[in-house]
C-alpha cells in the first residue's frame, strides 16, 4: 500500500496538469504577468487594461477554447476547441502551466503548438482569479442576492 501511495504521488508530481485550487487574491496579483498580452473587459467595462496580443480573457471560464470572435488563434488551440475543449479552472490552469505540452496531450499530436510562449507557475491562482470575474459567477451571485432579499 505504501508503494502505491508513493507511486501515485510521484506520478502526480510529474504530471503536466495542475489541480486548480487557486487563491483568487494571489491570482489577481499574478495576473500582472499576463496583462502585457491580455486585457479583461466586458464591453466598455474594463476590469484590467492590458495588451491586445492575446485575446480578452473576460468570460474565459465556460468558453470554448479558441473561440473569441475576431482573434487569430493558433491552429492547435482552434482544433482543441473544435474537439470540445471548454475552459474551466482546471483545464485553464493546466494550459497556462505549459501551453505546448497541454495541447500536445489534449490533441494527441506531438506537433501541436501554442502561440502562448510563457509557462506560468501557480497557474491555478490565475485560473481562480479569472473564474472569480466570470459572467456566470456574477450572474449566480446576483440571483443568490435576489433570493436572499425575498
Amino acid at each position: 500500500m505504501k508503494i502505491l501511495a508513493i507511486t501515485a504521488a510521484a506520478l502526480l508530481g510529474m504530471s503536466n496538469f495542475v489541480l486548480a485550487e487557486g487563491d483568487i487574491a494571489k491570482g489577481e496579483k499574478d495576473f500582472k504577468k499576463c496583462k502585457a498580452c491580455h486585457t479583461i473587459a466586458n464591453g466598455d467595462d474594463v476590469i484590467l487594461k492590458g495588451g491586445k496580443t492575446g485575446p480578452n480573457l473576460y468570460g474565459i471560464i465556460g468558453r470554448t477554447a479558441g473561440s473569441v470572435e475576431g482573434f487569430r488563434y493558433g491552429a492547435s488551440l482552434v482544433k482543441a476547441g473544435e474537439g470540445g475543449l471548454v475552459w474551466d479552472e482546471e483545464t485553464l490552469a493546466a494550459y497556462v502551466n505549459d501551453p505546448k505540452a497541454y495541447l500536445k496531450e489534449v490533441l494527441g499530436d506531438s506537433g501541436a503548438k501554442s502561440k502562448m510562449s510563457f509557462k506560468l507557475k501557480k497557474a491555478e491562482n490565475i485560473a481562480a482569479y479569472l473564474a472569480s470575474i466570470s459572467p456566470e459567477l456574477e450572474e449566480s451571485e446576483a440571483e443568490e442576492s435576489e433570493s436572499n432579499d425575498s
